[in-house]
């Protein structure tokens, strides 16, 4: 089987996608755990635990297991059509979801700096 180059990826900030979630303008994917997304576990590098406020769950091996990206977000209630951007713990989880959902033709970006930099910048979580 050939494989082509992957989508490019686009990434935002923590202060894009504050501004963004304030104007309602993305939908913000979290694809930790379920523990790590109701701050049940987490880190002990971070200061608080929870999820971003908004931010609905969808963790990353239901994802990549998934046969068809799109049909997982429509069953989960996610539209698949709105612009999407996923964000984990420290960043690398959430750009495997982004990457999975653009090759399935979602417009979907990574918070790198995800609930390792969030957590610490006094948002609500």
């Amino acid at each position: 089987m050939t494989r082509g180059p992957l989508p490019e990826g686009r990434s935002v900030t923590a202060a894009e996608l504050e501004r963004r979630l304030a104007d309602g303008t993305v939908l913000v994917l979290d694809v930790r755990t379920r523990g790590e997304f109701d701050g049940t576990v987490g880190y002990p590098c971070d200061p608080v635990q929870g999820h971003i406020p908004g931010a609905v769950h969808l963790e990353l091996d239901e994802l990549m297991a998934a046969p068809d990206p799109v049909a997982l977000l429509r069953e989960r209630a996610i539209d698949p059509v709105a612009e999407i951007v996923a964000y984990c713990h420290s960043g690398q989880r959430s750009e495997i979801a982004a990457a999975r959902l653009r090759l399935a033709g979602v417009d979907a970006s990574n918070y790198p700096g995800s609930w390792h930099e969030w957590s610490r910048r006094g948002f609500e979580a």
